[in-house]
């Protein structure tokens, strides 16, 4: 069954350039610690953005998002808008991309003490990934369209899982650990 997530293969993909914590590195090449808080826990932010002719869709509000969750964690991403805007346009022209690419913003709490849940144990800053890629829609999906469903059952409702009440209990252990 084709996806809504499905894409055509494109060679160029093989040699881009991933941008990892202020460095530019080749794909094959880009790598994180097993002790990072991102693949530890999963702890971290990330948007998806798209280039295209020559333009960031909705930058700003991508990057308002990903500032508002990582504030919600009390995840201090290191960067002014500023320095990650233009680190986003660095990662493009370092690959000559124009149009046509998704981009996945990934920011970690970074490197941890231990695999543990408490974001005190990071002992580092944290991790920035930027992964460019040339990617167009599956051919099949662009010829034959997709079937969709609306459930009707919502997925973590707020009176479940409050990202800003986590935060406060965290600060609130903290007073008292």
């Amino acid at each position: 069954m084709k996806g809504s997530q499905d894409f055509a293969a494109d060679p160029r993909n093989a040699t881009v350039k991933v941008y990892l914590s202020g460095a530019l590195v080749p794909r094959d090449e880009a790598r994180v610690s097993i002790f990072d808080a991102g693949f530890v826990l999963g702890d971290g932010v990330w948007e998806g953005l798209r280039l295209h002719k020559g333009g960031l869709c909705f930058l700003d509000r991508h990057l308002d998002r990903l500032y508002a969750g990582a504030s919600a964690i009390d995840l201090d991403i290191g960067m002014t808008r500023a320095e990650l805007t233009e680190a986003l346009w660095t990662t493009l022209r370092a690959n000559g991309m124009q149009d046509g690419v998704h981009i996945r913003l990934m920011v970690t709490r970074g490197l941890k003490k231990a695999p543990n849940q408490d974001p005190r144990h990071a002992i580092g800053p944290a991790t920035v990934v930027i992964v460019a890629e040339w990617k167009q829609p599956s051919p099949d999906i662009v010829a034959q369209g997709l079937s969709l469903a609306t459930s009707s059952i919502r997925c973590s409702p707020a009176d479940m899982f409050d990202p800003l009440l986590a935060r406060r209990h965290v600060r609130y252990a903290a007073e008292f650990a």
